[in-house]
């Protein structure tokens, strides 16, 4: 069911007038229905708390899609239908985007483009069934780089239809925070680096917490789930102390041939890997990031107990998700360019602006969300198969993120890429990179850069399917 919003709750938002229509026709009120029968498999609330991210010192003003802590991690099954009632206790409007699920168009959580605002009090409930399993994540398509930047950003699971193996599944929700010496917020963006590579965070947390310690049984084997979540930071992992493989890269399954030395995410990226815990009571795995050059801790797992005796050749390969592979011989290319923008004062919206327009899509830069959304940057034909060329002029990384779709790495003019399946690329300084796809999910598709002051200052359109 469809939850339309009153035409007096529209007016007092300032949005009659302008309809609710997009570049191609009628636009579909709402994101689900309202809370109720049957019971919600999950609920979420968006809070404004306090909360620790280091010991004795306590951050005001953080923002949570849980009352009391961190963001739940939520576990779903693949193929069974979710419901998830999701309550807005700000005092401003938001959403939910189901990051790198290729669910219905109207559950994607973009306002405007696939839904109203939740506003202030209402609580909306989203309908899905998740098609593949993996590691995915969840967070807000308005005033997002506030709302994300103070905390909502969450762990979604689709469980495999069979087990691996594995004694241990740990999740891993990497991301900084922006806080002063004192332990509290400071501005979430410094406009001189938003035309940049965006401003780094503060303090490095996992699970909200600064370098954490998770005692697991030796000789045992471990799902560890990397997620980054964050707005800004690449993340180049490694891991000391320890046997581990990648499994699976951005919610798909990774050839056993592919084990790169580092491991690097961009934001919204995510890593699976299978470790074998030391054997010996009291040793530690250290997980790491570059920082300026240098290796630093996120956290670290240590081995209590007896050795297990477990072996990684005992772990089943996980199963491929159900993803059409794109014909190459017939696809057609579509170049985008990911540059520099006019410099103009954006359009201001109720999902919030950052005041600037540093960054476009070829030559045209994102408006800001607004209920008459502009024509889509591409329109593609269901069931064809298409080679995305994205072209990075820019001295600066941009994890480019497609909504609703999977595509597969092909090439790039300055790496050799892995075919992988993913939802983000991480485009590098000056690279241009071709990906392909296959077009089976209709809908308007938001396609931006995941650096979230990038996406706020321009970096963003959406593609059109059907």
């Amino acid at each position: 069911m469809i939850h339309k919003r009153s035409l007096t709750r529209r007016a007092a938002l300032g949005l009659l007038g302008g309809g609710a229509a997009t570049a191609g026709g009628t636009f579909a009120l709402g994101s689900g229905t309202l809370a109720g029968n049957p019971a919600a498999a999950h609920s979420l609330r968006a809070s404004v708390i306090d909360h620790a991210l280091r010991d004795g010192q306590t951050t005001a003003g953080m923002m949570s899609f849980a009352p009391d802590g961190p963001p739940p991690v939520l576990r779903l099954r693949r193929g069974e239908e979710s419901l998830i009632d999701v309550t807005n206790g700000l005092d401003e409007p938001t959403t939910v985007h189901w990051h790198g699920l290729r669910i219905a168009n109207s559950q994607d959580g973009v306002p405007y483009l696939t839904q109203w605002p939740i506003m202030q009090g209402e609580t909306l409930r989203y309908a899905f069934s998740p098609p593949d399993a993996g590691t995915f994540w969840y967070h807000p398509h308005c005033n997002t780089l506030e709302q994300m930047g103070r905390g909502m950003t969450g762990v979604l699971i689709v469980e495999d239809d069979e087990d691996a193996g594995f004694d241990q599944d740990l999740v891993l929700n990497l991301r900084d925070f922006r806080l002063g010496p004192d332990g509290q917020f400071i501005n979430m963006f410094r406009a001189r680096q938003a035309a940049r590579g965006g401003t780094q965070g503060t303090v490095m947390t996992a699970n909200w917490r600064e370098e954490p310690t998770y005692d697991l049984p030796a000789g045992s084997l471990l799902r560890l789930r990397l997620v980054v979540t964050d707005v800004t930071r690449v993340y180049r992992i490694s891991l000391t102390g320890t046997d581990a493989r990648l499994i699976a890269l951005d919610s798909h399954p990774t050839p056993a041939s592919y084990q790169p030395e580092e491991i690097v995410l961009g934001a919204g990226q995510r890593a699976d890997l299978a470790v074998r815990m030391p054997g010996t009571e009291g040793e530690t795995i250290v997980i790491n990031t570059l920082v300026a050059g240098r290796p630093v801790a996120l956290a670290r797992l240590r081995a209590t107990g007896q050795d297990a005796g477990r072996r990684l050749e005992e772990l089943r390969p996980l199963a491929s998700n159900p993803v059409a592979e794109p014909v190459l011989a017939d696809a057609e290319i579509i170049p985008f360019v990911f540059g520099w923008g006019p410099g103009d004062r954006p359009a201001s919206s109720i999902c919030g602006t950052l005041g600037y327009t540093f960054w476009s899509i070829n030559r045209t830069p994102w408006p800001g969300d607004l209920p008459d959304a502009p024509g889509a940057i591409a329109r593609l034909e269901m069931g064809r198969s298409y080679i995305f060329r994205l072209q990075n002029e820019t001295r600066y990384n941009h994890p480019i993120h497609l909504h609703g779709l999977t595509f597969r790495l092909l090439s790039s003019n300055k790496r050799k890429l892995p075919p992988l399946l993913t939802d983000t690329a991480m485009l590098q300084a000056n690279e241009t990179m071709d990906i392909a796809l296959v077009a089976d999910n209709p809908g308007d598709w938001a396609f931006h850069c995941h650096v979230i002051e990038h996406q706020k200052t321009g970096l963003a359109g959406y593609i059109r399917v059907g």
